[in-house]
């Protein structure tokens, strides 16, 4: 956020970076993706980011319904001209690799160059069922499926103009693909990937990934993992402090306890489930709560804003809770 940015200029050794983080498969239309998103930009936040969902979780109505998230982000992507965007995250079995590289890299050029990829496993069967998407018979094939997409992705957009790029694995065969187009970001967009998983996502992490992020999980089990994949970078000869570390929280904060509990009550969220497990309360407790996350290696919060009807709540995390982390 500008406010923070501010904070590296005055000599602070750290500083977080905030992300707005939002939920549209609960109900969101472009058009308010599109009001976040610049304010986003408007308010200093790093980035906008959005789920990679098609169906609603939970009791919410869930209409106008699920919008895709990479049309969006490309639609985004030329309404913005400073803020990264991305996804936290996309499902590999969304997607087929080739198309999807091709995609990614057309939305970068579309920024002129400011695309984050998040791409996991996949884990909401529901939502693949409701929509004619191949979910995968186990975990373990959708892992797999991940590990070779990734391999594929970063091998087409690495890959030098004027080869060819091939791949042969269990779930994909690539040959001779031109590798075409190239991302506006060299050598490659930053890629996101997360999970609570105790040793396969941190060695997968390790060795693709230029960001690992550990998402709605106690600070305990996130320094956990921050500490084992940083374990794992060494062990692959890769610097640790090359990967970026980063965790999403649902954000509630309101000017005084009052508008807290209001705001706590429009997400259906318990105040103190909130203050517990979230950047919650008021202004002082949410800036305690990123200064704790910050203890855990933490350089980026996503900030999961939940009711996309209450644009005041970023405005007011901007002015208050910001520029003090």
């Amino acid at each position: 956020m500008r406010a923070i940015s501010g904070a590296r200029r005055s000599g602070n050794l750290r500083a977080m970076d905030l992300r707005i983080f939002t939920e549209p498969q609960q109900g969101a239309s472009y058009d308010t993706l599109l009001q976040w998103a610049k304010a986003a930009e408007e308010l200093g936040y790093d980035a906008f980011f959005r789920s990679d969902h098609y169906l609603k979780m939970g009791g919410v109505d869930g209409r106008p319904g699920p919008t895709d998230a990479w049309i969006t982000l490309a639609g985004l992507a030329r309404e913005t001209s400073r803020i990264r965007l991305g996804t936290l995250v996309t499902s590999a079995t969304f997607r087929l690799p080739g198309p999807f590289a091709v995609s990614v890299a057309e939305v970068d050029e579309m920024s002129g160059g400011r695309v984050d990829l998040g791409i996991g496993a996949g884990w909401y069967e529901t939502e693949h069922t409701a929509y004619g998407i191949p979910f995968g018979s186990s975990f373990n094939e959708r892992f797999e499926r991940l590990r070779e997409q990734l391999e594929i992705i970063r091998g087409m957009w690495t890959t030098p103009e004027g080869e060819t790029f091939s791949f042969e694995g269990k779930h994909y065969t690539v040959k001779d693909s031109p590798a075409l187009p190239k991302p506006k970001q060299k050598p490659h967009p930053p890629i996101i990937i997360g999970g609570f998983g105790p040793k396969r996502t941190p060695r997968l992490a390790a060795r693709y990934a230029d960001e690992y992020n550990v998402a709605f999980a106690p600070l305990n089990l996130v320094e956990d993992r921050f500490k084992t994949v940083k374990q794992m970078c060494e062990k692959d000869g890769r610097d640790p402090e090359s990967i970026v570390l980063s965790t999403a929280q649902v954000v509630c904060v309101g000017s005084d306890e009052a508008e807290f509990v209001k705001r706590a009550e429009a997400i259906g969220r318990a105040p103190d489930e909130l203050r517990a497990g979230g950047v919650a309360g008021t202004p002082d407790e949410a800036v305690s709560k990123l200064q704790q996350i910050a203890q855990t290696g933490a350089t980026r919060v996503y900030l999961q804003f939940l009711d996309l009807s209450d644009l005041e709540h970023a405005r007011l995390v901007a002015a208050e809770v910001a520029g003090k982390v």
